[in-house]
């Protein structure tokens, strides 16, 4: 390798800290270095690389070859990092802090190794919208259960800005991003007993067959089970063979396959990316023209990256189920115990992310049908899977039919919740149980059904958006939630509304306007609303169905229509609640501006009908009873298993 080439490797570390990337992209580090000769790569160049930030994989990608090439050739070579202590204490004391990151720059290690069993947490590397402080919860009290159960914990996350960062949550925290190379640093260098992928969510749980495939030792449900839940085929395969119905889907690989996919299942069409995270790119299309530019501009599909297409089930009601199960310690799938920690009925229709919708438990409005044939569903796959440890479907049920959706081997963003309100911590027992012991041994074995109602809220960060609908679609967007617990549904609906910061109101003005294919349910929930005291308003398309409907209702009009508007009296704060449902796929202007202005305002909106219901459920309850306040402990001797 030429004196040239390392200069110009000097000259692309001066631009990246000048520019701050210090993690360069593929495509970034190919920009710089294109013209760079690495075919004959030396040792020197290779730890001057190393040292300037390139990992393993953008050096194979500017090489030609493999990760595992470049891996194999600087571990011969003994080129290593090795690990610095985080001085927490500013050089003003010694630091003891087990706070540790990597560096190729000369130094000695200063880590300590102990001799005892350790097991390694994937974290959830930095938080996003989709990536949510649920799993790091998760990852928070596996660490606290494994340490009960006498191991060295070992958290890998790269956000100093979670409690699994805390000092007092594990023995040893790395600083390291969640990727192939440096867990596997990580995890060879402590000589870890095995590695937990299931409990960061989607992003290290797509390390685990890497990772196992170099020796990792990943507990809980097996990477190759992982995979028949997250590869289509595989997935649609083992429904068929257990006899569950899906709704009926393909996976594209390029435009034209999509389309005709599409065009043979009928429209509309849930189209996303496989392997994402929080339902990034996932969109309801309703034409071939939609799913073209789809196609075009929102993915890059590719055989190792199909596409998937799904019939969407209109007006259907989802249904999210954690679970937890030890039958894979079992050689036999029949053995082991399955638990259904939690059903959580959606309010919203079906299709908005589950990180997203309003959520009630137990369900609300299932038959005992429906519940026990989800439950039959679930167990059959848990067993299927061979599930060790924490399991999360998606259903949607439509009329008596219920089809699943998706299944997830992994902790999912409900189980802090199931948890809080069934009163078992259930990261705790599934890292316990996958560590070896058993649900027997733990003492869980039953359901829990309460005898009161949780409801889950989302908190939105709308209102830091000018300008943004507010429209919640396949695609995550909250950025918390929040819960609401009562014995009267109403009430704990209610309460979830107080605590997610837009109150109900108990008298005034509702705004309302939906689309036309809402127009016939549009008079039984306005009327809810009359019944409860509250004037109506209405432009010209909605008044007209409402008055017909035998209800008094103020026309008001539309926005090209003149002044004033629903916006003038939104602003004038002569509204107190809005219901407006959108159009279709593309709103129009009037609505996003009705939305939008509803928001700055700090005047609660409903964008779906069964919203609008459960909010004037929820205000009859307060004007009948009003609520009281209990801890959510007070709430746990009221269990009560279910009868069926």
């Amino acid at each position: 390798m030429t004196v040239a080439s390392l200069t110009r490797l000097e000259q692309l570390r001066l631009e990246t800290v000048h520019t701050r990337q210090f993690s360069i992209t593929h495509a970034y580090s190919a920009e710089f270095l294109s013209g760079i000769d690495f075919g004959t790569m030396n040792l020197e160049l290779l730890a001057k690389a190393k040292s300037y930030g390139f990992s393993d994989k953008q050096i194979a990608h500017l090489t030609g070859t493999s990760e595992d090439a470049v891996r194999a050739e600087r571990k011969r070579a003994g080129l290593v990092p090795s690990f610095r202590l985080v001085d927490t204490c500013a050089a003003e004391f010694e630091a003891y802090t087990p706070y540790f990151y990597s560096t190729y720059d000369r130094g000695d290690d200063e880590g300590t190794l102990s001799d005892k069993r350790k097991i390694m947490i994937l974290g959830g590397g930095p938080n996003r919208i989709g990536q949510g402080i649920e799993f790091d919860y998760c990852c928070v009290h596996a660490s606290f259960a494994l340490k009960e159960d006498g191991f060295e914990t070992i958290m890998v996350n790269s956000n100093p800005e979670t409690v699994s960062t805390d000092y007092d949550t594990s023995d040893k925290l790395y600083f390291e991003p969640l990727t192939l190379e440096d867990v596997l640093h990580i995890y060879e260098r402590e000589k870890c007993h095995g590695a937990i992928a299931q409990f960061g969510g989607q992003t290290p749980l797509n390390l685990a067959l890497g990772l196992q495939a170099n020796g990792v030792n990943i507990i809980g449900t097996s990477p190759q089970n992982i995979e028949v839940a997250e590869d289509r085929k595989l997935f649609s395969a083992m429904l068929e063979k257990l006899n569950i119905p899906q709704p009926p889907n393909g996976t594209a690989t390029d435009e034209v396959e999509a389309i005709a996919i599409a065009q043979r299942l009928g429209y509309p069409v849930l189209v996303r990316p496989s392997f994402v995270l929080g339902g990034r790119a996932m969109q309801i299309v309703y034409s071939d023209n939609e799913l073209s530019q789809y196609m075009r501009f929102a993915v890059e599909a590719s055989p190792e990256r199909p596409v998937l297409v799904d019939k969407f089930l209109e007006d259907a009601t989802e249904v999210d189920v954690d679970c937890i199960a030890d039958v894979g310690q079992f050689e036999d799938p029949a053995q082991g115990t399955i638990v259904v920690g939690g059903m959580l009925e959606h309010i919203e229709f079906a299709g908005v992310h589950s990180g997203d919708a309003a959520m009630v438990m137990p369900p609300h409005t299932l038959s005992e049908h429906v519940i026990d044939v989800i439950r039959d569903y679930t167990h059959a796959m848990a067993r299927e899977l061979k599930v060790i440890g924490l399991m999360n479907v998606q259903y949607a049920v439509k009329g008596d039919t219920v089809y699943v959706l998706e299944v997830n081997p992994r902790a999912s963003r409900t189980v802090p919740f199931v948890s809080k309100a069934i009163g078992y911590q259930l990261a705790k027992i599934a890292a316990k149980v996958m560590a070896g012991k058993t649900l027997v041994d733990l003492g869980f074995t039953q359901e829990i059904w309460p005898a009161y109602w949780a409801v889950k809220e989302s908190v939105f960060p709308f209102n830091r958006f000018q300008g943004q609908d507010i429209l919640l679609s396949p695609e995550m967007r909250s950025t918390g939630e929040v819960m609401g617990l009562d014995p009267d549904l109403g009430i704990a609906y209610a309460k979830s509304q107080m605590a997610a910061g837009l109150p109900l109101p108990m008298s005034g003005k509702v705004f309302i306007s939906v689309s036309n294919a809402h127009k016939r349910e549009v008079a039984e929930v306005a009327k809810l609303f009359a019944d409860l005291g509250f004037e109506l308003i209405s432009t010209s398309g909605t008044a007209a169905i409402l008055s017909e409907a035998g209800l008094n209702v103020e026309k008001v009009h539309k926005l090209s229509e003149g002044r004033p508007n629903a916006i003038d009296l939104l602003k004038n704060r002569e509204i107190q609640l809005v219901i407006n449902t959108p159009t279709g796929q593309t709103p129009r202007s009037d609505e996003v501006k009705i939305r939008t202005t509803a928001v700055y305002t700090g005047t609660p909106i409903m964008t779906t009908l069964s919203g609008a219901r459960a909010a004037a459920l929820g205000i009859q309850a307060l004007k009948k009873s009003g609520y009281g306040v209990q801890t959510v402990q007070e709430y746990y001797p009221s269990f009560s298993s279910p009868a069926h």
